[in-house]
């Protein structure tokens, strides 16, 4: 199995600043394409980044030019530095990865438990 573990959440006033962490581990896989995605209070889970192993990246609108995403495939480890927050970026940020079982073509998708990040004031 894969396992993701989330850091660095946590409370920042607008304009400020968070890097979020994610480190995956499991024996045996092949970590892929990571990235994160968000959830609001009574929202649905959104998308915000993702990154392959090779570094091509994807935003979505509202974090571009804000919100840069990068990994070390060494650390099997994806980050999410946060730059000029805003009150609307509030939310459970989770970590996820498609991970592919090594020597085989059988690949999933898996979940962080979440960090919660607050913009406020």
């Amino acid at each position: 199995q894969v396992q993701l573990v989330e850091s660095g959440g946590g409370l920042v006033q607008p304009g400020g600043s968070l890097r979020l962490s994610c480190a995956a581990s499991g024996s045996g896989f092949s970590m892929n394409v990571m990235g994160w995605y968000r959830q609001a209070p009574g929202q649905q889970r959104e998308f915000v980044a993702y990154i392959t192993t090779d570094g091509s990246t994807n935003y979505a609108d509202s974090v571009k030019g804000r919100f840069t995403i990068s990994r070390d495939n060494v650390k099997n480890t994806v980050y999410l530095q946060m730059n000029s927050l805003k009150p609307e970026d509030t939310a459970v940020y989770y970590c996820n990865c498609n991970a592919q079982r090594i020597g085989t073509f059988l690949a999933n998708v898996y979940w962080g438990q979440g960090t919660q990040v607050t913009v406020s004031s």
